[in-house]
């Protein structure tokens, strides 16, 4: 699964590379103000990059996600369930991690806002970075920076909800990857 994460990867880069070369993104138009075809890029390469991308993220995702249920699995105590035939024993709540990071602000348009990262967000969840393991805000940098037009996996707490949303770090008409300002959550404890 690994091996295939690497290739889909590897394709979503060069089709970036084509939007790229094009000078436009996901989101710019391809006809001019009088509905023609733009003449200073290759409309069908630019349409068909774009398609291509918007499949291979959804793919990407749920690679993703299957990744994550094998370590999961592989990683946990046991596959089996934490009762005996009798039901005497209660299953042990499931893990919540802790939040690290507050989201500041997030700008309208932004990789953050489309994602649905929203104001006062608190994130418990940033690709591999987790309050086990978070130091500094130069963590999830470096996550943002490995992850340029990749899917990241971010989980968040949002009033008493939960919510995992996958966000991806580019460039946009903003200033950074991402659109959004975190703010990292002292602990006490920590």
């Amino acid at each position: 699964m690994v091996e295939e994460k690497e290739k889909l990867e590897q394709t979503l880069k060069e089709l970036w590379e084509i939007l790229k070369t094009n000078n436009v993104g996901m989101t710019e138009a391809v006809v001019d103000t009088e509905g023609y075809p733009r003449s200073d890029i290759d409309v069908y390469q630019v349409r068909h990059a774009r398609h291509q991308i918007k499949c291979l993220q959804n793919d990407h995702t749920a690679l993703l996600r299957r990744i994550d249920e094998g370590l999961s699995v592989v990683m946990g105590p046991s596959g089996q369930e934490n009762s005996d035939p009798n039901g005497t024993e209660n299953p042990t709540p499931p893990t919540t991690l802790e939040p690290f990071a507050r989201v500041g602000a997030v700008e309208a348009g932004s990789p953050a806002f489309l994602a649905g990262l929203r104001e006062d967000d608190q994130v418990t969840k940033f690709g591999s970075v987790t309050s086990e393991n978070f130091r500094s805000l130069s963590d999830v940098a470096q996550v943002v920076q490995h992850s340029r037009n990749t899917q990241v996996q971010v989980g968040v707490v949002r009033g008493l909800a939960t919510h995992m949303l996958a966000l991806t770090p580019r460039q946009w008409a903003g200033r950074g990857l991402l659109g959004c300002n975190l703010v990292p959550i002292e602990r006490i404890e920590r």
